[in-house]
């Protein structure tokens, strides 16, 4: 057993090199540039350009993965919807080279989806339900299933998991996410505007780590919903944070989606249905009051 773990120096990937450090399983941990993660030692640390077809190929062959976890791509969706060229080569191109490339030996593909491949008129979705992409964004993402779902040599040896709104804490992070903001936000009485009209289930990255290992470590296939237990609106995501902290004046605006104008369409309600996951990975996320006391310890490490 050998994992290749792509996007290592994002919250994600961060978070699986944890594991795997802790259920000592062998990795390779792979961004582009410098190691950010002073946990993951150096030995096991490779900087790779996903884009760059050749430079895959030869990792992949000379480090013999029996899998490969691919976290790395581009998410920020409204960055995608104005530069829908770059999308496609970072989420779709390079998720495609790095499939042929586990193909090439015979190692298991696990590629990071969203539950944005849906279209959020009928959520919580289970794995079978049909997509129907609305941005640049979610269009890659099932783009990159395809290839696999699809694949013309029907090669199985591959996973979907599938994730929505990750939160927690790393080392350098590029990105913050809303859950943080809040734990910033709430306490000194900001005034947070958030919109009630879209209804999201918040995962843990403790708790995805887990589901993306266990699919793995248990030789699972196909499609996988990895996500925090309870969909809520937006807004009321928040104050869950601030029931946590036990604030009472939370300085919460509702506001309409439609305010916003944002460059990407989002799904209204998206959430998923858990028991695939909950039966073949015994996968039991926690819901946001309880992941609270475990992100303010992580806080003070990561800093």
């Amino acid at each position: 057993m050998k994992i290749l773990i792509t996007g290592s120096n994002g919250l994600l990937g961060q978070k699986i090199v944890k594991r795997c450090i802790k259920h000592r399983v062998p990795f390779i941990a792979t961004s582009k540039g410098v190691n950010r993660n002073p946990e993951c030692p150096e030995g096991n640390y490779i900087s790779l350009d996903l884009q760059q077809s050749d430079e895959v190929k030869k990792l992949v062959s000379d480090q013999k993965p029996t899998a490969i976890i691919h976290t790395a791509a581009l998410t920020n969706v409204d960055y995608c919807e104005a530069n829908p060229e770059e999308c496609h080569q970072v989420n779709v191109v390079a998720s495609r080279i790095l499939y042929e490339a586990a193909k090439s030996i015979q190692a298991h593909f696990e590629l990071l989806s969203t539950d944005f491949v849906f279209d959020g008129e009928n959520g919580p979705y289970k794995e079978e339900d049909p997509v129907n992409p609305l941005s640049v964004y979610a269009q890659s993402k099932v783009d990159a299933e395809n290839d696999l779902i699809n694949d013309p040599e029907k090669y199985k040896n591959w996973s979907i998991a599938r994730t929505i709104i990750v939160y927690g804490t790393g080392f350098g992070l590029s990105r913050s996410n809303m859950i943080l903001w809040a734990l910033e936000a709430l306490p000194k009485g900001e005034v947070m505007k958030l919109v009630d009209d879209q209804f999201r289930a918040p995962t843990w990255a403790d708790d995805l780590a887990y589901g993306c290992l266990e699919i793995v470590l248990r030789d699972q296939k196909g499609i996988f919903h990895l996500s925090g237990p309870v969909t809520r609106p937006v807004n009321k995501i928040v104050e869950e944070v601030g029931e946590a902290l036990g604030l009472t004046n939370l300085n919460i605006e509702t506001i309409s989606s439609s305010t916003l104008n944002q460059a990407a369409k989002r799904p209204p309600r998206t959430g998923f249905d858990l028991s695939k996951a909950e039966k073949l990975l015994d996968y039991h996320p926690m819901d946001i009051q309880e992941t609270i006391p475990l992100l303010q310890h992580d806080l003070i490490h990561y800093h």
